[in-house]
């Protein structure tokens, strides 16, 4: 059997997630949340820069073309770099995704990554938690659709 542990850096600990506050965004109604390392919150000015992105790259006008004007952005400020991740809802049923990292020393230098991957550990727990919530409160709410429900969930936890 071959071992990975020679690939692994470290092993895994936990990090601090945290839902940060709702914002307009362009019109878009969005979940600002903060990913950091070693107990850390992510720094003020990673998550504005992420916050900023999201104005620049999410779609116009956010509700039309089966889009619903919500989603959420994380900023995980990770070890070496900072990661972006703008999500919005379509289609019903459908999570888009850009993915951005930019330089430690240089928050808002964003560069689109290529290839996107799914999400690291972390960042897929935001994304569990919002998968639920959309299902509960939009799709398959007994009452019918309703954004402000899931707009008013947020997840918070040492993950």
């Amino acid at each position: 059997m071959t071992t990975l542990a020679s690939a692994l850096e470290a092993p895994y600990r936990p990090r601090h997630v945290r839902f940060i506050r709702r914002e307009d965004v362009e019109g878009w109604q969005l979940k600002l949340y903060g990913i950091a390392v070693n107990g850390q919150e992510p720094r003020p000015e990673f998550v504005e820069a992420t916050r900023d992105l999201a104005a620049q790259v999410l779609p116009q006008p956010p509700a039309g073309e089966d889009r619903y004007g919500v989603g959420f952005a994380i900023a995980h400020d990770a070890r070496s770099v900072g990661i972006a991740l703008v999500y919005f809802w379509k289609s019903e049923n459908e999570l888009h995704q850009r993915i951005y990292v930019s330089p430690k020393d240089d928050p808002a230098a964003f560069t689109q990554v290529e290839n996107q991957p799914a999400g690291c550990v972390w960042e897929l727990e935001v994304v569990n938690f919002e998968r639920l919530a959309w299902l509960e409160d939009v799709l398959s709410n007994p009452a019918g659709p309703d954004l402000d429900a899931y707009l008013e969930r947020s997840f918070s936890r040492d993950v």
